[in-house]
């Protein structure tokens, strides 16, 4: 694969746990072309409550909730979570849903280059009480989503870097859960979803 596409400079160094790398591109007979499109495919990135709709059957759903723990039907703004309702049994500390936080949505524009990137982290549920991180991945674990476009070209990629299971949670349930997934979806699951959303992403 080629070097990742970290244009917008939200991709943190990788220390730790595994490398998950998913990109998906499509070339356009113009640069205009490829402009116009990369138009739509940000405000698709943007749209995180509607990933479910690009990425198709058997993947998460997305719900943005703001800084207040309020659901939102907007796009996604840095300190918004993603309250995330993972295929299988949630764990108890997110009450039944995978949550994550919104650190960084940065953009570059150049005439030859564009880029549009977001890095989210493992978090405690905003809507409740409990401290515990919610997310079958360790607060270590970043997942990172781009759009760029270089000439003609689009690319979507979702970089996810020191990526371990969640063995942290406070209850015997979650620790299980939280394995048992988080391994799942180091091994396999994660790919899976992640090439869905890219493909859908630059879909025509």
């Amino acid at each position: 694969m080629e070097e990742e596409k970290n244009q917008s400079g939200v991709i943190p160094e990788h220390y730790t746990g595994k490398v998950i790398d998913t990109e998906s591109f499509v070339e356009f007979n113009s640069t205009e072309e490829a402009k116009a499109f990369f138009r739509v495919v940000k405000q698709r990135l943007l749209n995180v409550n509607a990933w479910h709709e690009l990425a198709g059957a058997a993947t998460a759903e997305f719900q943005v909730v703001d800084r207040s723990a309020r659901e939102v039907d907007r796009l996604v703004q840095k300190g918004d979570y993603f309250k995330i309702d993972v295929p299988g049994p949630g764990p108890v500390a997110g009450e039944g849903y995978d949550w994550v936080k919104v650190e960084e949505i940065n953009e570059v524009s150049e005439q030859d280059m564009e880029s549009v990137g977001i890095r989210v982290r493992p978090s405690p549920s905003p809507q409740n009480t409990e401290e515990d991180i919610a997310h079958f991945y360790s607060e270590e674990s970043t997942s990172n989503f781009t759009v760029t476009r270089e000439g003609s070209r689009i690319t979507a990629g979702i970089y996810d870097r020191n990526t371990k299971p969640n063995d942290e949670g406070g209850n015997l349930v979650d620790k299980a859960r939280d394995l048992l997934v988080g391994l799942g979806a180091v091994n396999g699951f994660s790919k899976y979803q992640w090439k869905q959303l890219a493909d859908g992403l630059l879909g025509k």
